[in-house]
């Protein structure tokens, strides 16, 4: 058995909620990757920490299944405090907000995710509850309304969100540190591969965890995802291990190919460059080309197809480069070329 088949081979964890339950990292000694806000957060949690009170409220930005969501978890587990958990869209009203706030314990984490989602007059609630800690509620209608001010206790506010531009000025100022977490090389991926693999109890080679990892589009949940559809391969058509050959199989089945390509993503580059001859061409006809809302390609598919240099967005529309005629095996058209804008 050469070096790179060096399979590890871990204690399963018994049941299905056990095991997804024990994917998250629980500290930030666990959490792979994302170096330079993991030390940005240790110093600010350890300053509070020494002064006995609240972590600062938090802003973590960034594509989805980076991690926003287990940061705020390990956040309320490094204070030692409570983690509740809510969502931009779930807060229609500043009733809902106001009823969470108000049964909040002392240093308590407040998660909300999508938090550019909250509604204009949830986000005034939310103004004095973040600064003061107080919370502003109007009692009865019309002349004879009133307002009364009720304290609240100091708690963590950590949002989340895909779209930072889409955040109020004012609401993006009131949190005492803001990050941005970034997609992940191969090799931080590979290590998250190789920690899933102990948890779950799938015995895995380290070249299996590469192959996996370098198709998972930068991102841990994508990565987990893959290595979930690998085990079941490896189970049912292999040997029931998670080597190098198992995951280009497995992966080749379940349609991911060598650069982390899908069904959609392949389907959006054949409808470019067979249908609409390489663009220009509008997102709204190219998402109807795949049956997928703008929305999804917009925030989902493009973005990883423009960072894979297969796909231009231009003031015209979207344009095939010539990466992705060749990743096609078509050839380019050879009448004038659409220079991509600097600008765009």
């Amino acid at each position: 058995m050469s070096p790179s088949d060096d399979v590890l081979v871990p204690t399963a964890v018994p049941g299905e909620e056990a095991e997804e339950v024990g994917l998250r990292p629980r500290c930030l000694a666990e959490f792979v990757g994302q170096a330079e806000l993991k030390e940005h957060l240790a110093i600010v949690l350890e300053a509070a920490r020494r002064r006995g009170q609240a972590a600062d409220h938090l802003l973590l930005a960034g594509p989805p299944g980076l991690g926003k969501t287990t940061l705020a978890a390990i956040v309320a587990s490094e204070m030692g405090v409570g983690l509740r958990i809510t969502s931009g869209p779930a807060l229609s009203r500043p009733g809902d907000l106001a009823a969470i706030l108000t049964n909040l314990e002392e240093g308590e984490v407040l998660f909300v995710d999508e938090v550019h989602r909250l509604p204009r007059p949830v986000e005034e609630v939310l103004y004095p509850a973040m600064e003061d800690f107080q919370l502003d509620i109007v009692l009865g209608q019309g002349p004879s309304a009133r307002s009364i001010r009720l304290d609240l206790p100091r708690f963590t506010l950590v949002g989340a969100t895909t779209r930072t531009g889409l955040i109020t000025g004012p609401l993006r100022d009131r949190f005492g540190l803001v990050e941005r977490l970034d997609h992940y090389p191969a090799a931080d991926l590979e290590t998250i591969v190789m920690r899933t693999a102990g948890i779950l109890g799938v015995p895995t080679t380290s070249d299996g965890a590469a192959e996996i990892a370098r198709r998972a589009r930068g991102t841990p949940r994508i990565a987990n995802r893959l290595l979930r559809r690998v085990r079941d391969f490896a189970e049912v058509r292999g040997e029931g291990r998670v080597t190098r050959e198992a995951a280009l199989e497995g992966l080749g089945v379940f349609g991911v190919d060598d650069l982390g390509l899908d069904k959609v993503d392949r389907a959006l580059l054949e409808a470019l460059c067979r249908h609409f001859g390489g663009g220009p061409v509008g997102l709204s006809t190219l998402a109807i080309s795949v049956s997928e809302p703008t929305e999804t390609v917009e925030d989902v598919y493009e973005p990883f197809l423009i960072r894979q240099g297969l796909l231009m967005r231009t003031p015209r529309g979207r344009v095939a480069t010539p990466a992705a005629w060749e990743r096609l095996g078509l050839d380019a058209p050879q009448g004038e070329q659409l220079a991509p804008n600097l600008f765009d």
